[in-house]
C-alpha cells in the first residue's frame, strides 16, 4: 500500500477525546493500534461527526447487523480494501455470517443467495461500480426495504465506499492483531 500519507497521530495530534477513543477501540478490536481512528482522528471535530454518522448506519442503523456486514464486506471486496475486510470479516462473524457466507459475499449476488440478499448485493455492486442503481434493481430492493431502509442502504454503501477511498488515498496501514 505504500507509506502512509498521513501518519497515525498520538495524544498531541488527536487531542484527549479522539486519542482515548482510538486507544479504546484498539483494545476492543484486539489490535496494536486502530490506525483508521488514529489517522482520521487528526481531523478533530470532523472525526467525531463522522463517527456519529457512521454509528447511525452501523451498528445502530435500520438494516440488520447481518445485512449491514454483508453489504460492507461486499463494498470492501469490490474496492480491494483489505483494512475494511480485516475488521468486517470479524464483525460479520459476530453478526452471524459464517465463513462460507463470507466466501459467497466475495463471489457475488449469484452465489446461491435468497432473494433479499441477492438484490442487496446486486444493488451494492451497481452503486460501487456505476454510482447508481438500475430501475429493475431498485424495484426488487423495494420488495424488501421500506423508504427509510432504502435511504439507509444507499448511505451505508456510500459511507463504506468513501471510507475505502479514504483508507486507500491516505495509505492507512493494516492493523496488527495482538
Amino acid at each position: 500500500m505504500g507509506t502512509p500519507r498521513v501518519a497515525p497521530g498520538g495524544f498531541g495530534d488527536l487531542g484527549p477525546i479522539n486519542w482515548l477513543f482510538a486507544r479504546g477501540a484498539a483494545r476492543a478490536i484486539g489490535v496494536d493500534e486502530a490506525r483508521i481512528f488514529s489517522t482520521l482522528g487528526r481531523a478533530k471535530g470532523l472525526f467525531r461527526g463522522w463517527l456519529h454518522f457512521g454509528a447511525r448506519l452501523m451498528p445502530f442503523g435500520s438494516l440488520s447487523r447481518k445485512d449491514s456486514e454483508m453489504i460492507i464486506i461486499r463494498v470492501a471486496h469490490l474496492r480491494g480494501c483489505d483494512y475494511e475486510l480485516d475488521h468486517h470479516r470479524r464483525l460479520g462473524a459476530r453478526a452471524g455470517l459464517t465463513e462460507q457466507e463470507i466466501g459467497r459475499v466475495f463471489e457475488g449476488p449469484d452465489a446461491g443467495w435468497g432473494d433479499r440478499q441477492r438484490w442487496l448485493l446486486t444493488a451494492t455492486d451497481e452503486l460501487v461500480t456505476g454510482k447508481d442503481i438500475a430501475d429493475d434493481t431498485w424495484a426488487a430492493l423495494r420488495r424488501h426495504l421500506d423508504d427509510a431502509r432504502l435511504v439507509a442502504f444507499v448511505l451505508l454503501v456510500g459511507q463504506y465506499d468513501m471510507l475505502a477511498t479514504t483508507i486507500s488515498t491516505l495509505r492507512v496501514q493494516r492493523d496488527t492483531r495482538v
